[in-house]
């Protein structure tokens, strides 16, 4: 892992293409993901079972409620009682982020409203097949069940016929009644353009890799998906000589693991931190079951950043605009004011990345690729569409009529102007 100094000539132009090259990769899948979208959309349910043998080795799409509850009872106790206290974090405070609807009544007793309605049916996708994620199940169902979402489907991979059980767990836990044994691209066409066994859905939301954000892009329009990109993980971390290199480590090998395209960057004004850590990486990479991906992840996309000043490095944190920031820093409070572009931010050296991922109670669904930069992770907001409701007095009418009128003209929308004169008109 080679570090980088922001005292060098060439830096931003170097972290750029450090940022970009991965970026493309990220973005490579889109003509393979192509077809498979076009071969669902043409053959349905015969071509997402192909998709399923090919990639996952299997032939159930639709698991049995009996399957579903044998799987459910081979659940350990302590992975039940986790999920069942993250659940109950992460619907308390996502309960606070429900919204009011806006009614109001100008002097010309117009009355305006703006109200927020459910979106009716939603698909979360979770993560499967060699690894699962019931944290990812609380993470999107939540939000959607409080929002009042009334179709709440999952699509989830499974292996060899086989759905991971606390997946399945966590999705009884949030009430899902209608869960389909599939992933991938092919996951995604089918309920964006729905197929004979699986009826299609309003929108599509939840992360996955490379593939499946290709696959989202690419039915957005037909459906609605997140407004951010929710593609391979990202960590990035600040460290000073207070900080401890054997957690910040672990920490970056914790997002490391996630996918051969996870990005975990250092930065800090110690460059001797920075060494010491870059040591302690390599030690406790041999130590976990994932070896391989992590150290993928890390070699390919991993970058050690050497910084000249705070400032420099708020800086850099902006341009970067990581999904996970952890300000493992003693001076934490002195850079929160100015990071503008970031999915969460962990503050302090016991706030970490991993923890947010399960109970803290936050969402870890969140802007990846440089999209925090203009959008946000999950939230309640995610699962309501919003509608005005207009209803004008015939005075109200008649005294902003004409100011419309002269506005519709000036546009050439003549027919505008005249739906308003037809009505102020008087006999």
């Amino acid at each position: 892992m080679k570090i980088i100094n922001t005292n060098s000539k060439n830096f931003n132009k170097l972290l750029e293409r450090l940022l970009t090259k991965r970026r493309a990769k990220v973005q490579s899948n889109l003509s393979s993901v192509s077809n498979i979208i076009k071969d669902v959309k043409k053959n349905g349910d015969k071509a997402l079972l192909k998709y399923e043998k090919k990639f996952n080795k299997n032939n159930i799409i639709i698991p049995s409620p009996s399957q579903i509850s044998k799987s459910i009872r081979s659940l350990d106790k302590k992975v039940k009682h986790a999920i069942d206290l993250a659940y109950k974090r992460i619907h308390k405070f996502h309960s606070l982020q429900k919204f009011k609807n806006i009614s109001y009544v100008d002097k010309l007793k117009n009355k305006l409203e703006y109200k927020y309605l459910p979106i009716e049916s939603v698909a979360i996708y979770v993560p499967g097949s060699s690894a699962s994620y019931p944290s990812s199940v609380l993470m999107n169902a939540i939000p959607a069940i409080i929002a009042g979402v009334r179709r709440l489907v999952m699509i989830n991979p499974g292996l060899l016929g086989k759905q991971n059980p606390a997946v399945l767990y966590a999705a009884r836990k949030c009430k899902i009644r209608e869960i389909y044994s599939i992933g991938g691209p092919s996951a995604i066409a089918a309920l964006a353009y729905g197929t004979k066994k699986i009826k299609k859905v309003n929108k599509i939301v939840g992360p996955g890799n490379s593939y499946v954000a290709a696959a989202k892009k690419e039915v957005f329009g037909q459906v609605g998906i997140e407004s951010m990109t929710a593609g391979p993980s990202e960590v990035t971390v600040v460290c000073d000589r207070y900080s401890n290199p054997i957690w910040v480590a672990s920490d970056l090998i914790g997002q490391a693991e996630h996918d051969n395209l996870a990005q975990c960057i250092l930065i800090s004004k110690d460059k001797r931190m920075i060494e010491k850590v870059k040591e302690e990486i390599f030690k406790q990479l041999k130590k976990i079951p994932r070896l391989s991906i992590a150290k993928k992840s890390l070699m390919t996309n991993g970058i050690l950043i050497h910084a000249a000043s705070d400032k420099k490095i708020i800086e850099i944190i902006n341009k970067i605009a990581p999904e996970h920031l952890e300000l493992n820093i003693k001076d934490y409070k002195s850079f929160v004011s100015g990071i503008k572009n970031a999915g969460s931010v962990c503050l302090g050296k016991y706030a970490i990345m991993a923890m947010t991922d399960y109970n803290v109670g936050s969402n870890h669904i969140l802007p990846t690729n440089g999209s925090a930069k203009y959008s946000s992770g999950i939230s309640v907001n995610e699962f309501y569409k919003r509608i005005s409701y207009i209803n004008l007095s015939k005075k109200g009418i008649e005294s902003l009529g004409p100011s419309v009128i002269t506005l519709a003209n000036y546009e050439g929308l003549h027919a505008h102007a005249q739906s308003v004169i037809k009505r102020i008109r008087r006999k």
